[in-house]
């Protein structure tokens, strides 16, 4: 299973990039960065990790409803060149940049500016992060969820590495200092995961200069999924309930295919081949999406709406609930059709499964409200409807994040999940049957769906982002130029200034160290 492979480390780019015929242009990239951290810091870096950005093909707003979802990692990454700190033995007075676990980060756009810190050690403390109640072991880094900045991101990452491997009551071993340099081709705020890369890139530069790459033995070495999930928790401290599609497609990948990623009993992903002579064309909106920032009333909420309508559900249908249990809509299938508890349902009953709930979701809308009335509910209505106390609903649904509405939209949220729960299912039966031009047509078909569903029933729209469209190889330039003479914002622009905003690329190896 691709998601209990270790963690590859390589030693030169052919293999890295497997068939994708660029690593002559990577090799400059890396070569480059190494040199630079060279000139810098003064010595070679001992390790350049890398996480690429993804596109999701569909499956859009329903991996933290626990559906599995089909995403591919692209070839526009992040690159971090990070070697240990050496200390002077004679130093008796440290500075602040000989502390143990001491960060230099720097970054090679010019935009991004130098930035140095280091973790405290505080008492050993229970703390909700993001929707789970964890122990946090004592390390502190300040991060404000309110004013993202660059190293955000990265402290975000150490946070997961401090916590597993150096606990404050063990004194006999101090993560090392640490110098990075950091350069990426994922566009910030693109809808291309950047955030996400950044994290697991991050996750993994503090990973190796600690050592924790180097044990390779099957029991104990650290697996692709062990980082998924380490990234995802890591990633909650900006303030982001992820749901776990973006960092396992940026670390499970394989340059061959797509990856069908499912979360549910617990994580899973198999590749899934796309027709061949096709490529992804991202264009980029160039409205910024900031998921941290907006969360409260953007993706927090939605994740919200679509645990309460969950619970909501499941009562309508009988299924049982636990009072303090945020259930999930997938669960909530998974219990209605009898599934065992560790055990995971057929494609086909799973498929049966979603469209039954396509009928059965009708029981969250509102009587006699028209398509264009208001099928939200307000905060007490909702309440009511869970059948929980109001401190319960608060200490269940609210305590862990801050979200902000008027009306809740659980009807329309659950409408749209279970139905892109079953395109998933449909695109991922496509792929593996169907060929050629036949096949791009109805793989296009069940993302035009996607993306209307996306807009009318999560209105996800304005939220920024990239476009993703599954194109012939053959049909790619005159694509991207019917797309430049169309949308205003790329009218004006040419050459290398269009390519950073609308290109293609298949898909891309997941992250690795070299």
């Amino acid at each position: 299973m691709a998601a209990e492979r270790p963690i590859p480390i390589y030693s030169n780019l052919n293999d890295l990039y497997q068939n994708l015929g660029t690593s002559l242009n990577h090799a400059v990239r890396w070569n480059s960065l190494a040199e630079e951290f060279e000139r810098r810091f003064g010595r070679k870096p001992t390790y350049i990790v890398r996480a690429p950005g993804r596109v999701n093909l569909i499956g859009e707003h329903i991996d933290y409803a626990l559906f599995g979802v089909l995403p591919a990692a692209i070839e526009r990454d992040i690159l971090i060149a990070c070697a240990p700190r050496p200390v002077p033995s004679s130093s008796v007075m440290k500075t602040t940049e000989q502390a143990s676990g001491s960060v230099i980060a720097e970054n090679l756009q010019t935009k991004y500016i130098r930035q140095s810190f280091c973790p405290a050690r505080r008492p050993s403390v229970s703390q909700e992060i993001g929707e789970d109640k964890v122990h946090v072991e004592g390390w502190e880094l300040d991060i404000n969820t309110k004013e993202l900045r660059w190293e955000s991101y990265v402290k975000a990452g150490y946070y997961g590495v401090l916590n597993k491997y150096f606990p404050p009551s063990d004194s006999l071993e101090s993560p090392v200092p640490v110098d990075l340099l950091f350069t990426g081709t994922v566009p910030a705020g693109s809808g291309l995961s950047s955030s996400a890369a950044m994290v697991v890139a991050s996750t993994l530069a503090f990973l190796a200069v600690n050592g924790k790459l180097d044990d390779r033995s099957v029991s104990t070495q650290l697996t692709k999924g062990d980082l998924v999930r380490m990234a995802v928790e890591n990633e909650k401290r900006v303030g982001v309930n992820s749901g776990g599609m973006d960092q396992a497609a940026s670390v499970i990948s394989d340059a061959s295919s797509a990856l069908y990623i499912s979360f549910f009993p617990k994580l899973k992903a198999t590749p899934v081949p796309l027709p061949s002579g096709s490529v992804f064309v991202c264009a980029n909106s160039l409205v910024v999406s900031d998921k941290a920032v907006t969360a409260k009333r953007n993706y927090n909420l939605r994740v919200v709406e679509t645990l309460v309508g969950a619970r909501i559900l499941a009562r309508a249908l009988g299924v049982s609930v636990g009072e303090k249990e945020r259930i999930t809509l997938r669960e909530v299938v998974g219990r209605l059709l009898g599934e065992q508890e560790g055990k995971e349902l057929s494609i086909d009953a799973l498929q049966n499964g979603l469209e039954r709930m396509g009928r059965e979701v009708e029981v969250l809308r509102p009587k006699g409200v028209p398509d264009d009335g208001q099928l939200g509910v307000a905060m007490q209505e909702m309440i009511a409807m869970s059948g929980l106390s109001e401190d319960a609903f608060h200490h269940v649904y609210l305590s862990w994040v801050e979200v902000e509405a008027t009306h809740f939209q659980l009807y329309k949220r659950a409408k749209h999940v279970y139905a892109e729960a079953l395109r998933v299912l449909q695109f991922r039966q496509t792929c593996h049957e169907a060929t050629g031009t036949a096949a791009l047509e109805r793989l296009g078909h069940l993302m035009n769906e996607s993306q209307t569903s996306c807009a009318e029933l999560f209105q996800c729209a304005g939220w920024g982002g990239c476009t993703v469209s599954l194109v012939a190889e053959d049909e790619v330039t005159s694509f991207i130029e019917q797309i430049k003479n169309a949308y205003v914002p790329y009218k004006s622009l040419e050459g290398e200034a269009l390519g950073e905003v609308i290109f293609a690329t298949r898909p891309s190896s997941g992250a690795c160290g070299g």
